[in-house]
């Protein structure tokens, strides 16, 4: 009696392998970028902010090293003006998940009179944001980073659509768009000129795995793997004020005004950021597939509701020439 023929998976044939599913791709390539990082830069760390894209880099990298932690700190530019529940997330998981973390503080940088608080000129709050660039730079020297991965994704503003995955920055963190190096073949040129000593200022090049995500890729992710997120992102009550037309939150820092009146109402937020710049939706949202499908019907983009992008046209793209995330 013959032995049955084996049958010939689907592709094998022609020499090649079916697509893999949109997010198994996504994912595959974040992977290959995180594993091609951890080879060739003697100092990568993580840029953490709580928000759900940095989150989502923190559940990547775990997985590109199962069952080792990942071999670099995450890095958290602290504004002191963080929504409470991101700062709890934030400390739970680097506990649950024994990574190291490594903060600086901009209220630190401040009393040092390294950085100014901007003053209110646009209506809605003082800010910290550009605050936050000197800081940053700050702790690169010091730790004497020459790798920062990021969570940036090039569908959410027009400044980081021009973004390569390996993004050059200079000896002073600068970024120039016009000075990147060509990525062909998903090949990704590491050279930099490193720093030797802390007091050094090194090249170094700023990551971003998941460049070729959406937003609505993000949450599916986040529903898929069952992603934990913090609580501000889905609907709660909270007090706020409606400033410059939007809803702001209402906290110790960013205080009502005289005129203005305090309201509880049920929200929630797209984007998370420094309190002072990161204004809520009062569309309902308990879980990742609310979020998806009220991302689908917005006809507000995902940075629609940040003030700090309000400024003017080129507010990201000006903040990144100086060194921001």
């Amino acid at each position: 009696m013959s032995s049955p023929v084996p049958t010939t998976p689907a592709g094998l044939a022609s020499g090649t392998l079916p697509p893999l599913p949109h997010l198994a791709a996504l994912e595959a390539e974040s992977l290959h970028i995180i594993r091609e990082v951890a080879a060739e830069f003697e100092r990568p760390a993580l840029l953490f902010s709580g928000g759900k894209d940095s989150i989502v880099m923190v559940h990547l990298a775990c997985k590109a090293f199962y069952p080792a932690p990942p071999p670099f700190p995450l890095l958290h530019v602290d504004t002191g003006h963080n929504f409470p529940e991101v700062i709890a997330y934030r400390d739970e998981m680097v506990t649950r998940l024994g990574l190291r973390l490594v903060v600086g503080h901009v209220e630190d940088a401040i009393r040092r009179g390294l950085v100014l608080e901007e003053p209110d000129t646009s209506g809605a709050t003082p800010s910290r944001n550009l605050a936050q660039i000197p800081t940053l730079l700050e702790a690169i020297r010091e730790h004497r980073f020459d790798a920062l991965f990021g969570g940036a994704r090039r569908d959410e503003e027009k400044a980081r659509a021009k973004e390569r995955i390996f993004s050059f920055r200079n000896a002073m963190g600068q970024w120039d768009p016009r000075n990147q190096r060509p990525e062909l073949w998903n090949l990704y040129n590491a050279r930099i000129k490193r720093s030797t000593l802390a007091s050094d200022e090194g090249e170094h090049i700023r990551v971003f795995p998941i460049s070729n995500w959406t937003e609505i890729d993000v949450w599916e992710y986040i529903e898929r793997e069952r992603i934990g997120v913090p609580s501000i992102y889905y609907s709660h009550e909270r007090p706020i004020v409606i400033r410059a037309g939007r809803i702001c939150p209402v906290s110790d820092f960013f205080p009502a005004r005289a005129g203005e009146r305090v309201e509880t109402r049920t929200v929630r937020f797209r984007t998370v950021g420094d309190m002072t710049c990161t204004a809520g939706v009062d569309t309902p949202g308990t879980s990742p597939q609310d979020i998806i499908a009220d991302i689908i019907a917005s006809p507000i983009s995902e940075r629609g509701a940040r003030l700090d992008d309000t400024f003017s046209e080129a507010a990201m793209e000006d903040r990144k020439k100086e060194g921001y995330f």
